[in-house]
């Protein structure tokens, strides 16, 4: 028998506390060793939870929690530049930012008894036929039967189950965000707006009358985070004028902004198919495996559910190895496809077709 009776996870975003959790549920010990120096407080930006992720919430006993901090989404619509709506459709979800999300778990964890250790950079392992030896910047160490991934995008432990394994990819779009009154916006309260043209935009209603909104920058070079933060914020405004003048009602959200209330959210990126999700005593969960990008909705609630999948596996299998293959193989064609919806929204916001290129 290889049961896996205690786990170290990399990473306390959002997949990782979750997991934690799920492998307690399931009898298997679990420790979260995270690179920030403590909660990643403002580190990313809004996101919906759709029915599914809610679920998963709520079978690791925190949908109360995150529902009574979020801004429920009853109807999303749908209209081109120039105003007028072509869908309407109800649902949504629940709004809020992933820092927020992210520390609920980690409370979550915390209070079951879950250690969380902050401030310590995971930079390499070894495994052997008795366990896996997770090593740390601060020269520490973590011995446990398996080592979990859960370090997101730009994931470390990806590279050390398999050193050829793909990077994320840049889909053409730099995100920009931000809250600002705008009078002249109509945004019904509890419905996403979705505005289509040359340029993507959302918006709604929050609850103190402001406007949210997030746009989409077509971008065919892509910058690194420090070359965004090195232009100035009223830069980027202008080039988003630009870019939605003519637009409605991006026009009107963008002359509202100021420059200091706006909110790079980054290049939008997306993980390609990686081929290993797992090897003997490591596996992957989360963004680390399966980042769709941001125009599927999913990325939160696929990594929620798949940390129990995760779970469920070792839970019902004692066999280490077979666990792991059952988890990718129920996983992976789920998460692909979102993965492929999403790239082709992306090439819409990118101002293509939506059709991916052929040779």
């Amino acid at each position: 028998m290889t049961r896996v009776r205690r786990a170290v996870i990399i990473g306390a975003g959002i997949a990782g506390p979750a997991c934690a959790l799920a492998l307690a549920g399931v009898g298997i010990e679990a420790s979260v060793v995270e690179a920030h120096p403590g909660p990643a407080d403002g580190v990313g930006a809004i996101l919906t939870l759709a029915a599914n992720g809610l679920e998963a919430l709520r079978v690791l006993g925190v949908e109360d929690s995150v529902k009574a901090i979020a801004q429920a989404i009853d109807a999303v619509e749908m209209s081109d530049g120039a105003g007028h709506v072509f869908a309407r459709h109800p649902g949504g979800g629940d709004l809020l930012s992933r820092d927020e999300l992210a520390r609920v778990l980690a409370e979550r964890a915390e209070a079951a008894g879950i250690p969380v250790h902050y401030g310590r950079r995971f930079i390499g392992a070894s495994q052997s036929a008795t366990g896996v030896v997770a090593t740390f910047d601060d020269g520490s160490t973590v011995e446990a039967d398996l080592l979990v991934g859960a370090d997101g995008i730009h994931s470390t432990v990806r590279t050390e189950i398999d050193p050829t394994a793909p990077g994320p990819v840049y889909e053409g779009v730099l995100g920009f965000g931000a809250a600002t009154r705008a009078p002249t916006v109509a945004a019904e309260p509890r419905v996403m707006n979705f505005a289509f043209g040359r340029t993507f935009l959302g918006y709604w209603r929050l609850p103190d009358a402001r406007i949210g909104w997030f746009a989409s920058l077509p971008r065919a070079e892509q910058l690194s985070w420090r070359e965004i933060r090195e232009v100035p914020n009223d830069r980027w405004l202008a080039e988003l004028r630009q870019a939605y003048a003519g637009h409605h009602p991006g026009a009107e959200l963008m002359a509202s902004t100021l420059p200091d209330d706006l909110i790079a959210t980054g290049p939008t990126l997306r993980m390609p198919p990686v081929p290993h999700w797992y090897s003997d005593r490591m596996v992957l969960v989360g963004d680390a495996v399966h980042a769709p990008s941001s125009s599927s909705g999913q990325g939160a609630a696929l990594a929620l559910e798949s940390a129990l999948e995760l779970a469920r596996c070792l839970g019902d299998d004692p066999n280490r190895g077979a666990a792991l293959a059952e988890y990718e193989a129920i996983r992976r064609p789920r998460v692909e496809a979102v993965a492929a919806a999403a790239e082709a929204a992306n090439r819409v916001k990118a101002g293509g077709t939506g059709k991916a290129e052929t040779p």
